[in-house]
């Protein structure tokens, strides 16, 4: 017994040091279609998140490259201005320390001159008031030439930080595109949606004027594909189609949702019509509403601009352009 009580323990613990000697290998089940969906979509909304984030620092690139156009404009005339004031003030200083101001003021103080004392003390204090101006133009000349330029560079300089952060956000939304592409070839077999024609939405509601025209111009959209930073006419993001259908009616519009919805009048659900913009929580997605309760929006990265129910996600707010 003792001898096969032995083997059975030899046995037990060859069978144990097998078991922890032997590779971990845990099988993981490949996530399923409706899994991947879920993680689509939750790529998706940070993507676009961060595609606005960088269109916001575009339109500020813009501004400040506007701006800085503006300064540099002002600084040509001004240090032309600072040029003849310096001219005008070395000719006053040549000619006093040629005449000297005592000598000028004894000449015109001199009795038998043809015009009367008063004359000549008139004549000598519009003298003294004309070089004090000329000083007086060249030193405020100065000081908004110095000024001007001071702006200037915070401006160019914060373009150029500004530059180095757009750089790094076009690296991370490429990354992440690559990614989100990859998820989608894994659950749909492609990366991207399959281009449908714009009649595929239907016919455009009868709706007048210039929101008539943003409206049939996203009609137009409808099945061209999501590109970040586009607004047309081949591809487009959110507020990059906003922006194309309310140009097309000659309104001028940020290419940024966040920035869009600082530019538009306040409305209320109660109050929307054609052509106004459905702003969606934390201002990361805008889309134009057609009427309905339907909107037509570029949905995110892999898919195509669309008409579907406005009640996609937590809105933020409306407003009319």
């Amino acid at each position: 017994m003792s001898s096969l009580r032995m083997l059975l323990r030899s046995l037990a613990v060859a069978g144990l040091s097998a078991a922890l000697l032997a590779p971990a290998s845990v099988a993981r089940a490949e996530p399923t279609p409706a899994e991947l969906t879920k993680q689509i979509e939750k790529s998706s909304t940070e993507l676009e998140r961060i595609v606005e984030s960088y269109n916001k620092l575009n339109e500020e690139i813009k501004a400040n490259k506007a701006t800085a156009a503006t300064l540099e404009a002002r600084i040509g005339p001004l240090q032309e201005q600072a040029e003849r004031s310096r001219a005008d003030v070395g000719a006053i200083a040549a000619t006093a320390y040629k005449t000297g101001g005592m000598r000028t003021a004894a000449a015109l103080l001199e009795p038998g001159g043809p015009a009367s004392l008063p004359d000549r003390l008139g004549t000598l204090d519009q003298l003294t008031r004309q070089r004090q101006r000329t000083i007086d133009s060249f030193t405020g000349d100065q000081r908004r030439l110095i000024d001007q330029k001071t702006r200037l560079d915070v401006t160019l300089a914060k373009e150029a930080a500004q530059a180095k952060q757009l750089t790094a956000a076009k690296k991370r939304i490429e990354a992440d595109l690559a990614g989100l592409y990859e998820m989608r070839r894994k659950a749909y077999g492609r990366a991207t949606e399959a281009p449908v024609k714009a009649s595929s939405a239907g016919t455009p509601p009868a709706v007048s004027g210039k929101a008539g025209v943003a409206v049939r111009y996203a009609y137009g959209a409808v099945g061209k594909p999501y590109g970040y930073g586009d607004d047309g006419p081949g591809s487009y993001d959110c507020s990059g189609l906003t922006l194309a259908a309310w140009r097309a009616a000659g309104k001028s519009l940020p290419h940024s949702a966040a920035q869009q919805w600082n530019a538009v009048t306040r409305i209320s659900r109660s109050e929307l019509q054609p052509g106004d913009l459905v702003f969606y929580s934390g201002l990361g997605h805008v889309a134009l509403y057609v009427g309905g309760g339907q909107i037509i929006d570029a949905p995110s990265a892999g898919r195509n601009v669309s008409k579907r129910g406005m009640n996609i996600m937590s809105i933020a707010g409306y407003g009319r352009v």
